[in-house]
């Protein structure tokens, strides 16, 4: 017969059964799931690097910006979405995975307005379009501020640029962009997307600048 307190016994089934819930969900779980990421999508769990030349050059996870020292674009690279990941300090140009963010702006929102006309006249200044041939995502950034890819048709306003800085024909640069595109996924979820970082290590390959 238990002669401890019904009150003691709870607190001891308690304990016991946080220990055994610690070790399953704290300690079995956790280094059963990191064998199992380690051993099939080795990749993906560090962190889906992209190495050039032996030297891990970014994410294909993350967006990057293609940028000279005083933050203006380079006209030999494909430029990515906007991005508000930036911790507003000087040489931080967006594409910061430590300060992940949206503008919560909404669309209407005089701020986003006169963003979007500054960035539409800095596009076609930059890239010799009209602002109506700009799409949304060339102008607005994502929702993380790290979106690593861009649209085809964001893509394709960049190929004459790109082409004229590396002196290559546009044909040579548009087969880059179809080689290093993406479909939907599994046919229907998602849009096509051009992967930015991919893109312009191949153009560095093959078309050195």
């Amino acid at each position: 017969m238990n002669r401890l307190p019904a009150t003691l016994r709870q607190l001891i089934a308690a304990l016991r059964g946080l220990i055994v819930f610690t070790v399953i969900c704290g300690i079995v779980y956790p280094v059963v799931m990191f064998g199992i990421a380690q051993g099939a999508f080795h990749h993906q769990a560090n962190g889906s690097l992209v190495s050039y030349h032996g030297k891990v050059v970014g994410s294909s996870l993350l967006c990057q910006e293609f940028v000279s020292a005083q933050g203006s674009p380079l006209p030999q690279y494909f430029q990515p979405r906007p991005s508000d990941a930036t911790s507003g300090a000087k040489n931080d140009y967006g594409c910061d995975p430590g300060f992940s963010a949206a503008s919560n702006l909404g669309p209407d929102n005089p701020a986003l307005v006169t963003l979007i006309r500054t960035r539409q006249r800095q596009i076609e200044a930059f890239d010799h379009v009209r602002a109506s041939a700009i799409p949304p995502d060339a102008v607005t950034a994502s929702a993380s501020g790290l979106d690593p890819y861009i649209s085809p048709q964001n893509a394709a306003i960049q190929v004459d640029r790109v082409a004229s800085a590396r002196h290559i024909s546009p044909a040579q640069v548009r087969a880059l962009v179809a080689a290093n595109s993406k479909g939907r996924t599994l046919g229907f979820l998602g849009d096509p997307r051009v992967d930015v970082l991919t893109l312009n290590i191949a153009l560095d390959e093959k078309y050195p600048a």
